[in-house]
């Protein structure tokens, strides 16, 4: 289905060429100046230099072949040769019933959906998730889900740090607890137990004291660096406690980003590439990609465009060790292998920027990948208290992100429970939905490359842009309709009719917007553009109801357009929301 403003801009072109213009000039954009008019055209001014004639009289030429249009209401030149342009009320309801009857509101499919794969987690096992895991995960699933909606196909993978030298510093401190574990004793050749002999709680102080000792103490990190060695090559009581170590471990994570409304498709880590980094290694050495550069063994990833110094990217330390662009291209060769995909994101700090363009470089390089495959990195900025500073708690340290939600939950509960009597466990409920729309509304209505202020009273508020606000928007809608019901009035069935006041067809205006912002957001996986459209959705809506008195309207066939629009504005809310990853009670 095509977009509203491009069939808009047909009308226009055709007017363009019908006055003797070039049709391109009728391209017609949204007004920016709304109290003027609803959409504008330009075309005129740029034609002037073209034709040798004043802009004015091109704009007059081109609004007089508009007079009969099935599109324009009224065609306006203004000077200095602006077309400005409203469009008929019965242009624009034919155009809402096509998105009505049509599936994901007439948005245009793909002929060949793409592959996509999406590396949006991160974290490393034995740590619990603190509020600088907030973004990749909010921010990542909501991306998974555009890509969804706009018909293609995606993976999402957590890539868990799994396999470093934080797994050797806790299986040399647990050594050190409990020295008689038979995962310590070489000789033995049973089965291990399969229960863990540590609790997540446990093993989050276990990792923290054993840094902290390997930091002061250089032997105990060289134990540290033993045992990773003898994890890294299979010694089975390791391997064993390794088992334990990423089944606690994700087990909580699971459970904390449940609390988040966020999942992963695949749950794989570093790990899972050690055995074939060997042969990747073996492979550029091969194909002369790879050479020794101060015992290090590397691959130039410089180009001569460069206006800045790009370094070399390593692949094994000096001491034949792998680092993080190992495991990172060992995981490109195997995706590439394994599911062949279109496109890869990643998306993290954008701190890491200069580091992925040299991992993108050297996969490319290396033909790792295809030519055509693309590789993107997205980089998101950092959440910061109100101080401007990372966020902390209130004694300073970094917070956990279960503490952030817990916080939220319990704002939310206490601003729904405020002055009325509500249902304890109904409120409970509601509380922890609301709080979900406000920690990701907050953090996606921002451009993902910008820092952000965790203002929990902003993003906690009823009003203005926030996720309770549209939360409460669509709850009004809800709320609308079923005293409609309740009156024995028909909302199924309901037809869309002509706008019979400016704040209904603001309101269908903006419905109509639905297809190029969510292509848009798709293009540029952008969260932030559905977010900036649902708040303008949101606005339109609450003018024309407070303008308007559905519920007590006794011409029946008004009423009847009324609900069809209701409808249609809280199908495309929840749809909105949904792509952002939350959702909407029914009540609050």
């Amino acid at each position: 289905m095509k977009k509203f403003l491009d069939l808009i801009s047909e009308e226009m072109k055709q007017a363009f060429e019908a006055s003797g213009y070039d049709k391109e000039l009728g391209k017609v954009t949204l007004s920016n100046r709304p109290d003027l008019c609803e959409y504008q055209c330009n075309g005129a001014m740029a034609g002037a230099k073209l034709y040798k004639k004043a802009p004015i009289m091109i704009a007059t030429d081109v609004a007089e072949k508009c007079k009969d249009s099935k599109v324009f209401l009224s065609v306006e030149a203004v000077p200095p040769g602006f077309l400005n342009l409203k469009v008929k009320e019965s242009f624009v309801t034919d155009y809402l019933i096509q998105m009505h009857n049509a599936p994901k509101f007439g948005l245009d499919m793909p002929k060949k959906p793409s592959l996509i794969i999406l590396d949006y987690g991160g974290p490393n096992v034995a740590k619990p998730l603190h509020v600088g895991h907030l973004r990749s995960a909010v921010i990542g699933e909501s991306i998974k889900r555009i890509i969804r909606y706009a018909g293609h196909n995606v993976i999402g993978d957590i890539h868990l740090g799994d396999w470093g030298l934080q797994m050797g510093l806790i299986i040399t401190e647990l050594k050190d607890r409990q020295p008689d574990l038979l995962y310590f004793n070489d000789d033995y050749q049973g089965d291990y137990p399969k229960d863990a002999p540590f609790t997540i709680s446990e093993l989050e102080e276990i990792y923290p004291t054993a840094s902290s000792k390997s930091k002061e103490d250089p032997a105990y990190k060289e134990r540290a660096m033993e045992a990773t060695f003898k994890l890294q090559n299979g010694v089975r009581g390791y391997r064993a406690l390794w088992d334990h170590i990423i089944h606690v471990s994700v087990a909580d994570l699971k459970r904390n980003y449940q609390s988040l409304n966020v999942d992963f498709d695949l749950w794989k880590g570093e790990s899972d590439v050690h055995d074939v980094i060997p042969g990747m290694v073996d492979y550029m050495k091969k194909e002369g990609y790879a050479y020794i550069s101060e015992g290090a063994l590397v691959v130039d990833v410089k180009e001569e465009t460069d206006t800045k110094e790009v370094p070399p990217c390593m692949i094994l330390k000096s001491d034949g060790a792998s680092l993080y662009n190992t495991t990172d291209l060992a995981t490109i060769m195997e995706r590439m292998r394994e599911h062949h995909p279109d496109r890869m994101i990643y998306l993290t700090d954008k701190r890491q920027e200069l580091y992925f363009e040299q991992v993108f470089r050297c996969a490319r390089k290396t033909k790792l990948v295809e030519p055509e495959t693309e590789l993107l990195h997205i980089g998101f900025g950092t959440v910061n208290g109100k101080d401007g500073k990372p966020f902390k708690t209130r004694e300073g340290g970094v917070m956990r992100l279960e503490a952030l939600i817990k916080e939220i939950n319990d704002e939310m509960y206490r601003k729904i429970t405020d002055n009325r009597q509500v249902d304890e466990e109904e409120a409970r409920q509601t509380a922890k939905v609301v709080a979900l729309s406000a920690i990701k509304y907050g953090d996606l209505s921002n451009q993902a490359s910008k820092d952000y202020i965790f203002d929990i009273d902003k993003f906690t508020s009823f009003e203005g842009d926030t996720g309770p606000y549209i939360l409460y928007t669509i709850v009004r809608i809800k709320s609308i309709l079923n005293k409609i019901k309740e009156q024995g009035g028909a909302v199924e069935g309901a037809v869309l009719r002509q706008a019979d006041s400016d704040a209904e067809k603001a309101l269908m205006l903006e419905i109509a917007g639905f297809n190029a912002m969510m292509e848009t957001a798709y293009q540029e996986s952008a969260p932030h553009k559905i977010c900036a459209y649902i708040y303008e959705l949101a606005n339109a809506f609450n003018r024309f109801y407070h303008e308007t008195k559905i519920v007590a309207e006794e011409n029946e066939e008004k009423k009847s357009g009324w609900v069809a629009l209701l409808l249609l504005t809280r199908d495309i809310l929840e749809t909105c929301i949904d792509v952002l990853g939350f959702a909407a009670p029914e009540r609050m």
